[in-house]
């Protein structure tokens, strides 16, 4: 699987790159916040989403700390959708750290 840190994907982000960003996280929890131009769709509905994404398309996974990014990235892979696990996931992009 492959990853990247949320200190990389924020640099590509603000750089202006057009990347497709999925927030796994509980709509109490995408309500606090989510990264710029990602699009929510909770890990309990990935598996049933699969259709609204394209296999020729590479998507950067969040949630809180990139536990459940790492599960909705085996759950498309899967299904030959390609993606990247955002380490720390939205912890790591608020700067926090991961208790």
């Amino acid at each position: 699987m492959k990853t990247i840190t949320a200190d990389e994907l924020q640099e590509r982000v603000e750089a202006g790159e057009e990347l497709n960003i999925i927030d796994v996280r509980e709509d109490d929890e995408v309500a606090a916040g989510m990264i710029p131009g990602a699009k929510h769709i909770p890990l309990g509905e990935i598996a049933e989403r699969t259709g609204e994404l394209d296999a020729g398309t590479e998507y950067y996974m969040v949630c809180r700390a990139g536990r459940r990014s790492e599960m909705a990235c085996g759950i498309l892979e899967s299904n030959d959708i390609n993606t990247i696990n955002v380490e720390g996931g939205m912890t790591a992009w608020n700067g926090e750290t991961i208790a």
